[in-house]
């Protein structure tokens, strides 16, 4: 999405721009990719909703690109990570394994790193791999995005990080304003159908066929003034027979027949899903890949905003197709889940409300919670009835639910019984008001800013002019689902995670914690023997570690490298062993501790020999963790097992320039100019080999012969096209060949005497064959540059 044509949005933004703080977005760059800019918060900001999904800073409007992959659901969205406005779109990014409990990622497309207009869009998990992109274990997440065209942008890490296909070239190209490029899979012809927003002579949308997502062939066009950007598309099964729904980002739709190239429907007159209005209920965009074979929906809630962020999104609603005299309408109902937030409630039946009778809620006191009830109108006198909202002490409420019997209306909407009553359930947040009724064929969202303080959580019933009998209700406080994930942290430890000492907070490094004495964050997990891993960065701390065998505050084992030079062993009480080691503040080290009964070993930065070994039978088993000590540090990378960055031998690897981290998957390496990472082996004729990737941004390669300084040979990946042979001063030799991002290459070099070769994959003759004399020994490493790299399996022969 961008600034819409719409008057309705527009006038919706505007005063949103007049209303909140300036703010001004940013692009990023490879070295920085991707980013988290987030501040620390507890979520409890007034109005921030407590079970409904928000940024966790910035500016949000519309869902892009919702997808179940690799066992949780992603929840993309047009984002200003850097201010409360609309200002350059990033694509946002959130994570739940039920679509209850979210957690806040780093940005998953980002200006300057991912090309192209970077607006509202869609996306599938391509498990076939039609499309080729797939380079690992994950199915890829396939995203479509752009404006006047569409571009695909993919990840291979279960979204961790994308890359963009052909350099962000589009894909399709459309003369006229476009936008908001919408994929599914058409299981009757067993290939991709994308549909697209276009006001080609007025509103309407494109539709495309492809059969691997990246060569694409229009089909057909669809016109309706109604039908203006956002849309969506999507089967729904009537009575045995499936049927096709088509929406716009204002929520009409129509429903017809999609024979795999043109959509046609009978309706004279688009319907209504939802009775919220534009700053209320916009752009809902459904799920792709849902285990259960639902359709499930999420809308921008553009009314809500807060200190820190503005707009947020609408709790997840399965979308079914009933048939109606009118014909076939859709329902919305709340996806389960709710009931894992429960905190508590009241259940009440058969009661009459009005006519002086007790108030049954009349003692309740409730913030966030979920509210059914029915109301048997057959019997009812009263001309309204319904329920008061956040009530204070004077009785005024922050919002009357309210059923007109004469008017048939729910909060002046039309809602009808059913065999004489009317059953609705409300859900109640800090700044959001959702209401279904009537097994979703009514539906109502709207952004309410409630009272959270303590003399502003009651709840009311009343009847005007008569009495209206209960049937029965049942009110579920509800408490947060924010806090149960990791946003940055990367770990195969089980959570939740708790801070019994120190503040620990989430950066694009990982888990920064900081604290006077000393802190502790702690996994859920507890083990006795293990091998037990991770990345420290000691910033102003006096000393960092892995913390393990511990108990709930924090006391048990603790491998720390403290800034007085030393790499120590230590529990509550005794330094178990001491191992003098060169360290820098800002250098990040990589830790590696083994456990056997009473034996504990403790190895650096990947050096072969362990640098302590040690005997203590204090602690048996306890929970794995992190500390820090006097000061602040960022732990990443909390792994337990065995697999780690596979590099060659060698006593201790260092880095020079950028940021690099281990994690099982490889060694990770960010440089905004060359960085290296470099181990102390040295030689002067050898072959070195290894496998590279270049996850987004310039280049990546193997060095060698190289000074301490990272001065030497290097072999460098480089995605203008190019493997080159390099040193300080001079390109020795370039060969020309199609560097991809994300794709990992394999690269082996010979060194005999002057003669340097380099080979790229399998091949049996070098691409390289040069001569240069000025380094004639070194060590071996690893060379990044304007990028993240990638790099595994470092051999040398």
């Amino acid at each position: 999405m961008r600034a819409r044509a719409g008057a309705l949005v527009v006038a919706l933004v505007a005063t949103l721009m007049a209303l909140l703080p300036s703010g001004t977005a940013s692009a990023g760059t490879p070295a920085e990719y991707p980013e988290f800019p987030y501040p620390p918060t507890s979520y409890s900001e007034p109005y921030r909703g407590q079970f409904h999904f928000s940024s966790r800073s910035g500016w949000m409007n519309d869902p892009n690109g919702l997808v179940y992959a690799n066992g949780e659901y992603h929840f993309f969205y047009q984002h200003n990570p850097h201010g409360l406005e609309w200002d350059t779109m990033h694509w946002g990014h959130a994570t739940s394994p039920d679509l209850v409990h979210w957690t806040q990622k780093p940005i998953a497309l980002e200006p300057d790193v991912n090309p192209g207009t970077l607006f509202s869009g869609g996306g599938v998990v391509d498990k076939d791999n039609t499309s080729g992109l797939k380079t690992g274990g994950y199915d890829p997440i396939v995203v479509f995005s752009n404006t006047d065209g569409v571009s695909v942008h993919y990840s291979n890490d279960n979204g961790k990080t994308f890359q963009s296909y052909d350099h962000g070239r589009k894909v399709i190209t459309i003369p006229e304003q476009s936008r908001d490029p919408k994929v599914f899979w058409d299981t009757a012809r067993k290939r991709w159908t994308l549909v697209v927003w276009s006001d080609k002579s007025g509103n309407g949308v494109h539709f495309y066929t492809s059969p691997n997502l990246r060569e694409w062939t229009y089909a057909s066009r669809y016109q309706a003034s109604w039908l203006f950007e956002c849309p969506d598309m999507f089967p729904l099964q009537l009575d045995g027979r499936q049927r096709w729904v088509l929406t716009s980002a204002s929520d009409q739709y129509v429903v017809g027949d999609f024979d795999g190239t043109t959509f046609r429907t009978d309706m004279a007159q688009p319907q209504k899903m939802d009775f919220g209005s534009g700053s209320d209920f916009y752009a809902a965009q459904t799920f792709t890949g849902d285990p259960g074979g639902r359709i499930v929906q999420m809308a921008w809630q553009a009314g809500n905003r807060g200190s820190v962020w503005t707009g947020n999104a609408s709790f997840p609603a399965e979308l079914k197709l009933v048939g109606t005299p009118d014909g076939p309408r859709v329902t919305r109902t709340p996806v389960p889940g709710l009931d894992s937030l429960a905190a508590g409630g009241r259940t009440v039946r058969d009661k009459v409300v009005g006519g002086g009778a007790a108030d049954p809620f009349a003692s309740v006191k409730a913030d966030a919670y979920r509210l059914t009830a029915t109301f048997d109108v057959g019997r009812a006198t009263a001309t309204r009835f319904g329920f008061g909202l956040h009530t204070g002490p004077d009785g005024r409420a922050d919002h009357t639910l309210v059923y007109d019997r004469a008017a048939q209306t729910l909060d002046g909407q039309p809602l009808k019984p059913r065999d004489g009553k009317i059953s609705l359930t409300a859900l109640v947040d800090r700044g959001q008001l959702e209401v279904f009724a009537d097994g979703g064929r009514y539906s109502y969202t709207r952004n309410v800013n409630f009272d959270s303080s303590a003399d502003s959580l009651g709840l009311t019933t009343f009847a005007e002019g008569g009495t209206v009998p209960l049937t029965q209700a049942r009110l579920t406080t509800l408490a947060t689902s924010w806090g149960r994930g990791e946003s940055t942290l990367l770990s195969n430890l089980q959570g939740p995670w708790r801070a019994p000492r120190g503040a620990w907070t989430d950066v694009t490094g990982g888990k920064r914690g900081t604290s006077g004495g000393d802190g502790f964050y702690l996994s859920a997990q507890s083990g006795a023997d293990a091998v037990y891993q991770g990345d420290v960065t000691l910033e102003t701390a006096r000393a960092a570690g892995l913390t393990f065998r511990a108990d709930a505050t924090g006391a048990g084992y603790t491998a720390t490298l403290d800034t007085s030079g030393v790499l120590k062993l230590w529990r509550p009480g005794r330094e178990i062993a001491v191992r003098n080691v060169p360290l820098a503040a800002g250098e990040t080290h990589h830790l590696k501790v083994r456990t056997e009964g009473t034996r504990i070993r403790v190895w650096l930065d990947h050096g072969a020999d362990p640098l302590i070994d040690a005997t203590d039978d204090a602690y048996r088993e306890g929970l794995f963790g992190a500390n820090v000590f006097g000061g602040t540090a960022t732990v990443q990378n909390l792994y337990l097992g065995d697999e780690e960055f596979a590099g060659f031998p060698a006593g201790r690897w260092t880095p020079r320039g950028g940021s690099w981290t281990s994690a099982p998957e490889g060694l990770h390496g960010r440089s905004a100019g060359d960085g290296f990472y470099l181990g102390d082996r040295a030689g002067t004729d050898f072959a070195y080999e290894g496998d590279l990737q270049v996850v987004n941004g310039t280049a990546g390669g193997l060095t060698f012969r190289a000074t301490a300084s990272g001065a030497g040979y290097t072999a460098t990946l480089d995605t203008s096209g190019v493997l080159k042979l390099w040193r300080p001063g001079r390109d020795i030799a370039v060969y020309r060949t199609p560097v991809v991002e994300g794709r990992t290459y394999h690269l082996r070099v010979r060194a005999d005497g002057s003669r340097l070769r380099v080979w790229l994959g399998d091949g049996a003759d070098p691409v390289i064959d040069a001569t240069d004399t000025t380094y004639a020994s070194g060590v071996f490493g690893v060379n990044a540059y304007d990028a993240s790299v990638l790099a595994r399996n470092l051999r040398i022969g």
